[in-house]
């Protein structure tokens, strides 16, 4: 497994878990929902079966500048924010 693909999974997994937590903790059900959607472009089998069912693929900076933002969202706003969890 590639170096870049580990990231992915972990940054996939730290989206994911972040919607969970907003979908039935925190105050905002759609910001749950819409982290859990988006947190799929960093599972690598989702990438391919988009690439191969699509033909489209994401380039790694359109990633990495997507979790730049979701990580402020996360910050900002959310379960995690409003002191759900901690």
């Amino acid at each position: 497994m590639k170096f870049g693909n580990i990231i992915s999974w972990l940054v996939g997994i730290l989206f994911l878990a972040n919607g969970v937590l907003n979908l039935f903790l925190g105050n905002d059900r759609a910001l749950g929902a819409v982290f859990i959607v988006v947190s799929l472009i960093y599972f690598p089998p989702f990438m391919k079966w988009t690439r191969e069912r699509f033909g489209f693929a994401l380039h790694p900076i359109t990633k990495i500048i997507a979790a730049l933002v979701l990580l402020w969202i996360m910050g900002a706003v959310g379960a995690i924010a409003e002191g759900y969890v901690f």
